[in-house]
């Protein structure tokens, strides 16, 4: 089977990612925040394109489990809508629009399941339950 040309691949999703961490690390509200808790920032970044490959491509290469890493970290309800929009700029630069407007949806939805199960989701009712774990 050969590739179409538009297709979305995974060194653009390296690209991407490469270039969405690195503003991170120097972001004034993100970066505090990531930078505390990524101690190897290439192997972090490796991760992520195997995360984000497994999301936008259905490689499954990537095994982990976010929500537990996001745990126990001094995340807000907040850093969540500047890390998509930072998110959103970034693909916007590095992705052509329909491949921006892929990823714009998936980091959505996975920034909603996040809010979500570590009890931020603004306007929302969480479950009551204590977090557990990390």
């Amino acid at each position: 089977m050969t590739r179409d040309s538009t297709e979305l691949t995974e060194a653009q999703l390296a690209a991407l990612v490469d270039r969405f961490y690195d503003k991170i690390q120097v972001h004034p509200t993100l970066g505090p925040v990531f930078n505390a808790a990524v101690h190897d920032w290439p192997e972090h970044k490796a991760l992520l394109t195997s995360f984000w490959s497994s999301v936008a491509l259905g490689t499954r290469s990537y095994r982990g489990n976010p929500m537990a890493k996001h745990r126990g970290h001094n995340i807000h309800a907040g850093h969540f809508d500047e890390w998509l929009a930072l998110w959103r700029e970034t693909a916007d630069e590095v992705l052509d629009a329909e491949h921006a407007a892929l990823v714009h949806e998936y980091a959505e939805r996975i920034g909603r399941s996040l809010r979500y199960g570590l009890g931020l989701n603004d306007g929302g009712r969480s479950l009551g339950l204590p977090i557990v774990g990390g």
